[in-house]
């Protein structure tokens, strides 16, 4: 049987808010039209052609809800900027509709979550159209050794929209492919440690992971509290921008979220600033990098070091983090510890129906489904299983400890304020690890393409909620020349 061919409308190709923004309110589109451009464009290129399987499922209403907002719109005027934008969300956050919401695992694909997470609520509440769910690496990436980024058993493999031989990074696969193909306008995804500036730096879309606290963890499947967040990916800093201000605030069910009161500015875009650079003291971490780039990755990255100096920026060179070699053969316990605990208390909370409701039964599930569920074994959950879910061993509390220490005091915190920094840069995700232990933000932007396509990134990191300060930096680097371009596949 023939494959059928989907009209795809080029005008929703790498349209930013702004731009559907002034499409629907000049009338030329609607939220409705949106709706049905991403569609489109994912049965054509998601389920067929390059095959993507970046989105793991549709929401059903979606199509209802674009069309009740143009009427609101129509009526009453806009909420605001992401009033009818269709947005993918990683399928482990939760979503009370019609949609699943599983982490990648075949154990909860009857799972419905009862309310919507915090995160969600903000964005319904803002006007933005939840599109879909997003295929992520099951557990987010916390189930065992050697699979690769962006597989799960319920949703299968994630293809790198540039080619399928480059690797599409992970955990939130689906949201950065998603992104870069154009499938959605925004996507979310989680990070614990590189989940979302990995996937961010490998499909030349910008991706932040936020200051932890700053977006509620409340209706997300947790990994681990000490490091999990959610955050935004988008083909340019000022949508980033903006779908993180639209998620952030203070969530009573998560109390981390109380410490960013006053921290959070009404929105982010007011510091989009094209001359960012200028005057701006920025840190070069090689201890962290020096022996694990190719030629080509160091080639690239010099020549962005030389551009921000052009830009006017000062560059710190070296800038080196002190616990960096301490840092890199330090083992932490703290995932294995905190997934059990945090996990079994997500489990507890759903529907007496479904056949899971701890990490013990989720261990059983799997091995009862082999076939299906272990293509890659779950060498991972059972030994967080080992452990006894209270977090009240020494082991844990001292890694814990440790893990604050290397990363905050003796880490980013001594770098930045030995030499007065505004950022560390680091080539790719190298600095990934850091900054996710530690709890302070990053942000990732795309910095070219090696000669056979694949793309390459740079990440920008700071202390605590200096989001704003990276959000300027970021932008300016965006401003110096075509970082990104679209994907392309054959007709």
């Amino acid at each position: 049987m023939a494959k059928q061919v989907y009209p795809v409308e080029e005008w929703i190709e790498e349209a930013t808010v702004d731009e559907l923004q002034q499409a629907m309110e000049s009338g030329k589109r609607t939220a409705a039209e949106l709706v049905l451009a991403y569609m489109a464009r994912i049965a054509a290129y998601d389920k067929q052609g390059p095959a993507l399987n970046a989105v793991l499922e549709l929401n059903p209403d979606a199509l209802a809800i674009a069309e009740a907002l143009d009427a609101e719109r129509r009526s009453q005027g806009p909420r605001g900027p992401l009033h009818g934008v269709p947005v993918l969300l990683k399928d482990n956050i939760d979503t009370a509709d019609k949609m699943h919401t599983s982490a990648g695992s075949l154990a909860l694909e009857g799972h419905y979550a009862a309310s919507d997470a915090f995160l969600v609520k903000r964005l319904r509440e803002a006007g933005a159209v939840i599109l879909g769910k997003a295929n992520m690496t099951e557990w987010a990436n916390y189930m065992t050794q050697g699979m690769p980024g962006g597989y799960s058993s319920r949703g299968g493999q994630v293809l790198n929209a540039y080619g399928p031989k480059f690797g599409a990074g992970g955990s939130s696969t689906g949201s950065g492919v998603a992104v870069a193909a154009n499938l959605c306008t925004l996507a979310v995804g989680t990070e614990t440690s590189g989940s979302i500036l990995s996937p961010a730096a490998s499909s030349s879309v910008v991706g932040i992971k936020p200051t932890l606290g700053l977006i509620s963890r409340s209706g997300i499947v947790p990994l681990a509290h000490s490091q999990d967040t959610a955050g935004p990916l988008a083909r340019t800093v000022a949508d980033a921008a903006l779908l993180l201000g639209a998620m952030a605030g203070t969530d009573p069910a998560d109390p981390i979220t109380g410490a960013s009161l006053g921290q959070v500015p009404a929105d982010y875009r007011q510091f989009l600033e094209k001359d960012g650079l200028q005057g701006a003291r920025i840190g070069i971490p090689r201890a962290v990098y020096h022996d694990k780039l190719g030629e080509e990755e160091r080639r690239a990255f010099e020549a962005h070091i030389a551009a921000l100096r052009l830009a006017g920026a000062d560059v710190v060179d070296p800038a080196d983090i002190p616990s960096a070699q301490e840092l890199a053969s330090f083992n932490s316990s703290v995932f294995r510890y905190e997934f059990k605990a945090d996990v079994n208390a997500y489990l507890s909370k759903l529907a007496p129906h479904l056949p899971v409701h701890s990490l013990r039964e989720v261990i059983a599930f799997n091995a009862k489904h082999f076939e299906k569920t272990l293509k890659y074994g779950q060498i991972t959950l059972m030994r967080a299983e080992e452990t006894s879910g209270t977090l009240t061993e020494a082991e844990y509390m001292r890694d814990r400890l440790k893990d604050l220490r290397l990363s905050r005091a003796e880490g980013i915190d001594a770098v930045m304020a030995r030499h007065r920094l505004d950022a560390l840069l680091f080539p790719g995700t190298a600095g990934a690890a850091i900054a996710a232990k530690a709890g302070y933000p990053s942000i990732a932007v795309p910095g070219g393409y090696a000669a056979d396509g694949r793309p390459l990134g740079v990440t920008f990191t700071g202390q605590a909620y200096s989001e704003h300060v990276l959000i300027r930096l970021a932008y300016a680097f965006e401003q110096l020349g075509p970082q990104r371009r679209k994907p392309v596949w054959p007709k």
